[in-house]
């Protein structure tokens, strides 16, 4: 588990933050449950490691095309 955070800021597009806020409160999460998940995805995707990584988190977590 993480024990510090640091902060990402992006630029994007104003109708699409609020489309992704939408989505993201209709599932009942928060924008950035959402993008830390989505990064977390596109590490293990594309085989990179890092420190805080959980082995338990990733056990039988299969992508489906």
């Amino acid at each position: 588990m993480e024990t510090k955070s640091a902060r990402l800021t992006i630029l994007i597009d104003p109708v699409k933050k609020e489309a992704f806020e939408k989505l993201c409160s209709s599932q009942d999460l928060t924008p950035s449950q959402v993008v830390r998940q989505l990064i977390r995805d596109y590490l293990e995707e594309h085989g990179v490691t890092y420190k805080t990584q959980s082995a338990a988190g990733t056990r039988g977590r299969r992508k489906t095309a």
